[in-house]
């Protein structure tokens, strides 16, 4: 996959600034690294879809209540929960370096965050392909914690999806993912294309967040 450097950059802080060349040769390294690492995996499901009064959602396995969301699903009659994770070989990697180089650390934990989108990105488009073949077309990748979406709802997308058994995502006591980058969100299924591409910070009301696209 193709890593954007100008994301990885953006989390360390940089903006839209190049950053000097010590720190593009880090983010190399720690690309190079990530990519040796790195097994990414991930699954998803299909199902039906109902949109309730006061902003609540039936996605026929779970309930939940999202303005934000409900938003995101209309038009919606279907639903993909979706998980994707970039393996523990990347957590042996951040947790090596935070032990060893704090520098390095924290670039490699921008890097692996661009990386688990990028890859999400990657599944979504070959998603998006099979649908625009039937003429359904995908809405924005929503995760769990984005707006007002509950992060709770993390217990029942890995509970639906088995991403223990299947790609190796458990959820500890605080609702944290590991392996640490890890993703999990939903995506519904619309006759109607309207605003597919948007995804992510375009998707979410946190202003105020300081990784936010501008």
């Amino acid at each position: 996959m193709e890593i954007s450097r100008g994301e990885i950059r953006r989390y360390l802080g940089y903006g839209k600034n190049e950053g000097d060349e010590a720190v593009n040769n880090l983010i190399e390294e720690c690309i190079g690294e990530l990519v040796a690492a790195a097994s990414p995996k991930s699954i998803s499901r299909v199902y039906p879809l109902k949109l309730l009064s006061d902003d609540w959602i039936n996605f026929t396995v779970f309930k939940t209540r999202s303005r934000n969301l409900s938003r995101n699903l209309q038009d919606c009659e279907q639903v993909i929960l979706f998980a994707a994770t970039l393996g523990a070989g990347v957590d042996v990697l951040l947790h090596k370096y935070t032990k060893l180089q704090m520098s390095k650390a924290v670039t490699m934990q921008a890097a692996a965050t661009a990386m688990i989108e990028e890859y999400c990105d990657e599944e979504n488009r070959k998603l998006k392909e099979e649908y625009e073949d039937r003429e359904l077309y995908l809405r924005p990748r929503f995760s769990p914690g984005y707006g007002d979406f509950p992060l709770e709802c993390q217990k029942d997308i890995t509970t639906v999806l088995e991403t223990p058994k299947r790609i190796g995502i458990m959820l500890t006591d605080s609702l944290l993912m590991t392996p640490s980058k890890s993703v999990t969100a939903v995506m519904g299924i619309s006759g109607k294309p309207y605003r597919c591409e948007i995804k992510g910070c375009e998707s979410c009301g946190k202003a105020d967040c300081a990784y936010r696209r501008d």
